[in-house]
């Protein structure tokens, strides 16, 4: 809103006083005169404030129409991206019936717990504020039985919000959060996660994760290098939170595989399940693909599309275009049904109501198709996006070997 002008009075008359009173006859012509140059002054500034006034209003009025334009502009702009929402969620880009039923590919992958956790996911990372409970809606409407998350977020109570008005029972959606850097000491991993629970407002979470492998004091500026380098006094609290039922699965995320060795060198009580780790056409990472499976590690896919910066340079690759023209689905059904092909959990995120139904829609590729998209995507250099390791101020590499 702009803020209103500020005024100064008229300038008095260019004649001082004793100048303006040898101009008349007598006491009472100058009387005279004083008494209607005050009034015609007066009225002057009477007007002119009036006029000002008018002026400011009329500037008020057209700040405040025109911030009123602005916000149901936005409002408009998000109830068209969020369009479907409420209605079934039309606009889908394919209604093929070829995704029925995880189109050939499993739903689930199986813990060493037992637990059965759904191959597709809808991330809230990067998720815009105040969109993430109606993307949560609409895709538990569309079928989506697992969420996943993080404390970091600052999403988790829209998540609950979502849930609770969802009205589904607690065992029918499997949860994941994940626990902060500045929390890897042991005596402050149950209270966060207890701050977890109370936001999502469960009892108990599906996966909980360590969320990178780097323990940060609380101040956030320097890091524990022993809890860093031996993350066991961590993994031993997340045991405990198993043994008191608050979590069902625990295991890791961003971890290399030198680090998971070091982890699992530890007398484990439970092992890792799962390490969720940057996944995608640019970052294929067969190798931790590979190993993670002979150890009986589930990868999950993080920026499976790329990351923001890339997505639109993946959906573009033609042999992603290709298969997707033959097979009859979109770019991102394709990638996004290779990761689960490939034998990992996928976690695309969005809060378009057509997308989130989309995401969900994946199909088995022909053997030959796989083959070409895998041969295409472990054919060149690996371009990792997400390495905080400098913004953090770290002396080491969080990937590095």
């Amino acid at each position: 809103m702009s803020r209103p002008p500020t005024y100064t009075p008229l300038p008095t008359s260019e004649l001082d006083a004793d100048e303006e009173s040898s101009l008349f006859a007598d006491e009472d012509q100058l009387e005279d005169h004083y008494t209607t140059n005050t009034t015609n002054k007066s009225r002057t500034l009477r007007a002119s404030s009036r006029s000002k006034k008018h002026l400011a209003f009329v500037l008020l009025s057209l700040a405040v129409v025109m911030t009123a334009l602005v916000r149901g502009a936005q409002h408009l702009v998000r109830g068209f991206r969020m369009r479907g929402c409420h209605t079934g969620l039309g606009g889908s880009r394919n209604q093929s019936t070829k995704f029925a039923n995880g189109g050939g590919l499993t739903t689930h992958f199986t813990l060493p717990s037992g637990d059965k956790i759904p191959s597709v996911a809808l991330g809230v990372w990067r998720a815009e504020k105040n969109l993430v409970g109606t993307a949560v809606k609409a895709a538990l409407n569309v079928g989506y039985r697992h969420i996943d998350g993080a404390w970091i977020y600052g999403n988790e109570h829209e998540v609950g919000n979502a849930l609770k008005a969802n009205g589904i029972a607690r065992d029918k959606v499997w949860l994941t959060s994940k626990l902060w850097n500045t929390f890897h000491a042991p005596e402050d991993v149950e209270p966060t996660l207890d701050e977890s629970l109370a936001r999502l407002g469960v009892e108990y979470l599906d996966l909980y994760l360590i969320h990178w492998p780097v323990a940060f004091y609380k101040d956030g500026k320097k890091y524990d290098r022993e809890l860093t380098a031996n993350p066991y006094p961590t993994w031993q609290k997340l045991e405990e939170m198993v043994e008191k039922g608050k979590v069902r699965n625990i295991g890791v995320s961003n971890f290399n595989i030198p680090r998971l060795k070091n982890l699992t060198a530890n007398p484990l009580k439970v092992k890792p399940a799962v390490n969720q780790v940057e996944l995608n056409f640019w970052n294929p990472q067969p190798e931790l693909l590979k190993w993670s499976k002979e150890n009986g590690i589930l990868l999950e896919a993080y920026s499976p599309l790329g990351s923001a910066e890339q997505v639109k340079k993946t959906l573009a690759v033609p042999e992603i275009k290709e298969i997707a023209a033959a097979q009859g689905m979109t770019p991102a059904q394709v990638i996004i049904s290779w990761h689960v092909q490939r034998g990992s959990v996928v976690l695309p995120k969005s809060v378009h109501c057509d997308r989130v139904k989309e995401n969900f829609q994946v199909a088995a590729l022909p053997q030959d198709a796989f083959d070409k998209l895998e041969k295409a995507a472990t054919s060149h250099a690996p371009q990792r996006v997400v390495n905080p390791s400098k913004s953090w101020g770290l002396d080491f590499d969080v990937f590095d070997d």
